[in-house]
């Protein structure tokens, strides 16, 4: 198979600290949905262990919501993982901020 000849007028690639802040940001959010869903499951009487995985996924949005902001201002960078790392991120610490008020809030 013959090599195609194309061009190229951008030297731009996506950062790799942009993907492993959306990487965060994904699994922050999957680890936040499986524990409502569990929790839900069961009552609302859960273990400790929710506790702890919240504040895992809290502290995993933390980094990625910082990987985020710093690859965001890079140039000559694509800008899609870096939003979209920065979007996730944002959205599971309003999520944890959210469960923690209502579940403060309830008693």
């Amino acid at each position: 198979m013959k090599k195609r000849k194309g061009f190229i007028f951008t030297d731009k690639k996506h950062s790799n600290r942009a993907v492993m802040a959306t990487i965060l940001g994904v699994i922050s959010l999957g680890a936040l949905g499986l524990m409502v869903f569990l929790s839900y499951q069961k009552g609302g009487k859960v273990g400790a262990g929710f506790g702890v995985g919240a504040l895992l996924a809290a502290l995993y949005s933390t980094i990625g919501l910082i990987l985020g902001l710093v690859t965001v201002q890079e140039k000559e960078r694509y800008r899609l993982f870096p939003v979209l790392g920065i979007v996730l991120n944002l959205a599971a610490l309003v999520s944890i901020g959210l469960i923690v008020y209502v579940g403060g809030s309830l008693k």
